[in-house]
């Protein structure tokens, strides 16, 4: 485990970023009028299918990238996933048959049993992924890395605390029987790791340690994978890395993992509960003019590093209804370097600073927000500020990485769409929303009236009614001029 957390979340922000022709089965001759019938019900099914709507979701997330969106990194990268859109079913074995027929363009998921060609043999293979039967399931993950993975998967070992949540939250935590030094030292929000062997830190894991466990599979960072080096390729346990915090990504991935596990039930109720938080909002912000929104400044864990377009907060800004000033700095990371000079011409509306637990005590296993008022402060004042709108204004806040740097960033939207748009978002509750999360997908027994430091200054719901940190300091935040 890396010792500095701030290095440690200084690397974790940085993951919040078909050839050939199609061949005939050998063997068996078809009548030229049976082709014929054959291939029109086909045909007749493929349209049906494809007039269904891929989504049920009202909104669609993807227009809030604003940055570039590659097929890839909307679509679900599992092989078998013939028409390319975000599930597996009949319109995919529709699609291969037609792909066979030479009636359709083969596209790169089409060879779902990965052995180089197109044939019948995908078409039973993409069955049994359907009805979850499947012996052996290829797939892409968030690194753009080709694995094949054995089903199913009984034996995981851990080395993601994102990955470890959507695992939570789909109910099979069950199957993780080792986790990195960082989980299991997390008593109070995953009480059921501290017992699980350990395999090392996340960056820099214990081969042998893991092979000990013999796992079916390995859950990664994506960004952890470079740290890695070749040792991965010389083992026989697949290695997957993830990282769906952002939001435009999310969806597909949480369903590559619930195929991955076995559970696609499971991560499409956590997918829903994400589009109850995100659609109504984003509904009412997509209505607001450019002018009427606020300019926000996004920083990371380090100061003066801006979130750009490339970041998952980024997209979190947009669909609370705020203007990431940051958006369109330079660079190949999620972040970019900027001067004080540059954040005081460019005079925010609002700061928004992404707190590390490095950085201050906060999250789960906090419940004193003295750190976080700190930090807030010593933000307030910095050289050269005083004049900054989001300074004079009083409109500088303070975001945990617990709901902005995971899949669970949902959660951050809600208070973000609180403190930019406070009229138009009067009844949203953000910790009522955070509190069946927790209660709903995470099974714990964690009170948020009591427990945790998620943002500050808090948000006042209330007579001794606080969201964000625990209400017994109502009387405090109240009290401040």
């Amino acid at each position: 485990m890396i010792d500095n957390v701030e290095e440690r979340g200084d690397v974790l922000w940085k993951d919040c970023e078909g050839q050939g022709q199609a061949k005939m089965l050998r063997g068996g001759h078809v009548r030229a009028l049976n082709m014929c019938a054959f291939l029109s019900a086909f045909v007749c099914v493929f349209i049906l299918f494809a007039a269904l709507p891929a989504s049920a979701h009202s909104t669609d997330l993807h227009q809030f990238t604003g940055a570039s969106t590659d097929l890839p990194q909307f679509t679900l990268q599992i092989y078998g996933n013939a028409n390319e859109d975000d599930t597996i079913d009949m319109r995919d074995v529709t699609y291969i048959k037609l792909v066979i027929f030479g009636k359709k363009p083969e596209t790169k998921f089409c060879d779902a049993n990965y052995d180089g060609r197109v044939s019948m043999l995908d078409v039973v293979q993409t069955k049994l992924i359907i009805v979850g039967k499947e012996a052996k399931l290829t797939i892409v993950d968030n690194a753009e890395r080709i694995v094949t993975l054995k089903k199913p998967i009984e034996r995981i070992v851990m080395l993601s605390t994102d990955s470890a949540e959507v695992l939570r939250a789909i109910g099979v935590t069950d199957k993780i029987i080792g986790v990195d030094d960082y989980l299991a030292k997390q008593t109070i929000y995953f009480p059921e790791f501290t017992k699980l062997p350990t395999v090392g830190s996340c960056f820099h894991p214990d081969w042998e340690a893991i092979l000990s466990l013999k796992p079916d599979i390995v859950f990664a960072y994506s960004s952890a994978l470079s740290y890695f080096g070749d040792i991965p390729e010389t083992l026989d346990i697949p290695i997957v890395g993830f990282s769906a915090c952002k939001i435009y990504q999310r969806d597909v991935q949480l369903r590559e993992i619930g195929y991955i596990v076995g559970n696609v039930e499971g991560a499409e109720e956590l997918i829903e509960f994400y589009h109850s938080i995100t659609d109504p909002i984003a509904q009412k912000t997509e209505e607001i003019s450019e002018e009427k929104k606020p300019r926000v400044y996004i920083e990371c864990y380090k100061n003066y590093r801006a979130r750009t377009s490339r970041s998952g907060s980024h997209p979190m800004c947009v669909i609370a209804g705020g203007i990431n000033i940051g958006a369109d700095l330079p660079g190949e990371g999620t972040t970019a370097e900027i001067d004080p000079e540059w954040l005081i011409k460019r005079n925010p509306d609002i700061i928004v600073k992404v707190v590390s637990h490095g950085k201050a005590s906060c999250g789960y296993g906090e419940d004193d927000p003295t750190e976080m008022e700190a930090l807030r402060e010593e933000i307030m004042n910095r050289p050269g500020l005083s004049n900054v709108n989001a300074v004079k204004n009083n409109k500088v806040y303070l975001l945990a990485v617990d709901i902005c740097d995971r899949s669970s960033n949902s959660l951050g939207v809600a208070y973000l769409a609180k403190w930019f748009h406070p009229e138009l978002f009067e009844d949203l509750d953000p910790e009522a929303i955070h509190q069946e999360y927790l209660t709903r997908f995470q099974s714990l027994d964690y009170n948020l009236d009591e427990h945790g430091v998620f943002v500050y200054p808090p948000i006042i719901k209330g007579k001794g009614k606080l969201a964000g940190i625990p209400d017994r300091y109502y009387d405090s935040i109240v009290a401040q001029p």
